[in-house]
């Protein structure tokens, strides 16, 4: 593998769980609390947590603005659960419109298998959102009982389900194929061109 080094925001959340996946990967960890830790990454993740709370964060720290130009460079982000949430409203990065703590409280979370890239994965629901609406330019990445659980568009990836609380990789490899300069993502004059393998 390409060496890479993955940030993961570290404001609120899951943070610690995405970096164990990511090590376990061979991938080099950055930590990003302010907007100049995005410098040098290939990649960044937005792990679960409280929507409300991270977005308060991202507008004090000035991490809003820093991540969107980020993004805007073709540089792959990730939200998970509470990062989804960011990515479709605030953020507004992907037009998804998603639904809050969906499938109801704390005690009301669950662990499923779901449908993904042609396999079936574990995945842990905590107080998940729920995608209520793709816009048309979006794909589905994963299904579980007939609704999307992940999804993509160009280089932002967003998942209602955390695939850090697993020992199954699946997800946190398929993010960093796209952060990978041998990874099926190529800029070429600020546009993205799709590179299928041979």
């Amino acid at each position: 593998m390409v060496e890479l080094k993955i940030g993961i925001l570290d404001i609120h959340g899951s943070v610690v769980e995405h970096a164990k996946c990511l090590e376990k990967l061979g991938v080099e960890v950055s930590y990003v609390k302010l907007p100049k830790d995005l410098k040098g990454i290939s990649g960044l993740i937005i792990p679960g947590g409280e929507s409300t709370t991270m977005s308060k964060l991202l507008k004090k720290f000035e991490l809003d603005t820093a991540i969107k130009d980020f993004a805007a460079k073709g540089f792959p982000v990730w939200g998970s659960c509470a990062g989804a949430i960011l990515l479709g409203g605030s953020l507004a990065l992907i037009n998804a419109e998603i639904e809050r703590n969906a499938y109801g409280r704390q005690l009301d979370s669950f662990e499923a298998i779901v449908g993904f890239n042609e396999k079936r994965i574990p995945a842990v629901f905590i107080r998940a959102p729920k995608i209520v609406e793709l816009g048309p330019e979006v794909k589905e990445l994963a299904n579980y009982n007939g609704e999307i659980v992940a999804a993509q568009k160009e280089n932002i990836l967003l998942s209602t389900f955390h695939p850090e609380l697993t020992e199954d990789f699946s997800f946190h490899q398929y993010f960093l194929d796209y952060c990978s300069s041998s990874g099926p993502f190529a800029i070429k004059k600020g546009q993205f061109k799709i590179l299928r393998g041979e």
